[in-house]
């Protein structure tokens, strides 16, 4: 009985008190760091908007680990240090998400381009210190992937809305709920879903991507040149997407690249 009342407050404490806890961090850092003359005149702050993203990633962050036998090596894995640059990388993607209720006039715009490019360099740096202290977990894998893709919605989103990127480039954001809904869809109807191509051009390809949003998110940026290089840059990663939905489908082979 005992053993079952620490789990389960251990899961409320990953699920609940862990999301509030750093949302409220998150929100007062930001609101004691913005200056009070531009958002006072805003419906929303950027901070509450960044501390409800930061808030909803850490609950994923919850609800992705096995509450079942959790113990202190599980909490352990949760928050080494790969893990942690994880984390961090989501609360850099959370501050980007805060500037969507922000104009694009604000003294502060080139904070998104810092944070989405310092998250693009975690992005790279949390995976070669797992490799290189053996904390490559599924669950890190998981938190990776969850965090790439809230990133390549709020930053995307941010740009679109400032005039930066044309709003065709959120696609991108799309793509990878379309083909997670396409795999749900056939496994509903009971239609095999085989795997994706062993292949490392979407990683490269998601590098990519991450380098070009962060410097049409520069202030500096010609925004004439981005909108010019836009298509060039979508289309290899949008290719990508559709080969590995005619492969999860069965109508293409399977290969290796």
């Amino acid at each position: 009985m005992a053993e079952l009342r620490r789990k389960r407050s251990v899961s409320v404490g990953l699920g609940v008190g862990l999301p509030a806890f750093a949302a409220l961090c998150l929100a007062a850092v930001l609101w004691g760091v913005l200056p009070l003359d531009e958002t006072e005149q805003l419906l929303v702050s950027p901070a509450v908007v960044a501390g409800i993203c930061w808030a909803g990633q850490l609950w994923y962050v919850g609800y992705s680990v096995d509450t079942v036998g959790l113990t202190g090596g599980v909490r352990r894995r949760l928050f080494g240090l790969a893990n942690t640059l994880t984390l961090l990388r989501g609360a850099l993607y959370a501050v980007v998400a805060g500037f969507v209720v922000v104009p694009a006039t604000t003294d502060l715009a080139w904070v998104p381009a810092l944070c989405y490019g310092v998250g693009a360099v975690l992005d790279k740096l949390d995976g070669t210190v797992a490799r290189s202290v053996g904390q490559q977990t599924a669950l890190g894998a998981r938190l990776d992937t969850a965090f790439d893709t809230f990133g390549f919605v709020a930053a995307p989103l941010l740009a679109v809305l400032w005039g930066l990127l044309p709003i065709w480039y959120l696609s991108i954001s799309a793509a990878r709920y379309v083909f997670l809904a396409g795999i749900r869809w056939r496994r509903l109807r009971d239609r095999p879903v085989f795997d994706r191509p062993d292949s490392d051009l979407g990683r490269y390809l998601a590098g990519v991507q991450m380098a070009f949003i962060t410097i049409a998110l520069v202030p500096s940026t010609p925004t004439d040149l981005v909108w010019t290089v836009a298509p060039i840059v979508l289309a290899p990663s949008l290719a990508v997407f559709a080969r590995d939905s005619l492969t999860v489908s069965g109508r293409l082979p399977r290969t290796n690249t």
